[in-house]
């Protein structure tokens, strides 16, 4: 009988936690389930100077998105302050967002600004985003405030 409490707890837990990752909004470029940066670690990028991969069993739902960690220090680094870990533009492409439009950011592909996270799509976008970084910011800011609650695919139609 403990052993059929303890299994319906944790469906019960893990049907909440599903229930609140599929939530996430389209201001956030996350995976059907709610998983954002592709379970990166977002701390890992300003601690360790690399894309690391997080541990399903180390994660944190902040904004309705599930972000995953290396280690429950980043967790906790994250959850002390998570606007300082988020990427810009929701984790979507910087150089997308400058055009207007929402395009995965790659995990793999980053760069950190003035202290914070920017993504890009590809190898070649990154190229080119960098070379007006400033400029592109700009203009990112801009068309973020306009594109931010619409859905990626709504901006490709138009």
């Amino acid at each position: 009988m403990k052993s059929l409490k303890t299994l319906a707890a944790g469906i019960a837990l893990a049907s909440s936690i599903a229930t609140s990752a599929l939530a996430a909004g389209v201001e956030v470029n996350a995976s059907n389930t709610g998983l954002a940066l592709q379970g990166y670690d977002p701390v890992a990028y300003f601690t360790e100077g690399q894309a690391t991969p997080g541990d399903y069993k180390i994660s944190s739902v902040y904004n309705e998105a599930t972000y995953r960690f290396a280690s429950e220090e980043h967790k906790a680094t994250f959850e002390a302050n998570p606007e300082a870990y988020l990427p810009q533009y929701g984790g979507y492409c910087a150089f997308g967002a400058a055009m207007g439009f929402k395009f995965d950011g790659d995990p793999e592909l980053w760069k950190i600004v003035d202290g914070e996270l920017y993504l890009n799509l590809a190898k070649d976008i990154q190229e080119r985003w960098e070379g007006d970084i400033p400029g592109y910011i700009v203009k990112a800011d801009s068309q973020w405030t306009d594109i931010e609650d619409v859905a990626p695919a709504v901006l490709q139609a138009q």
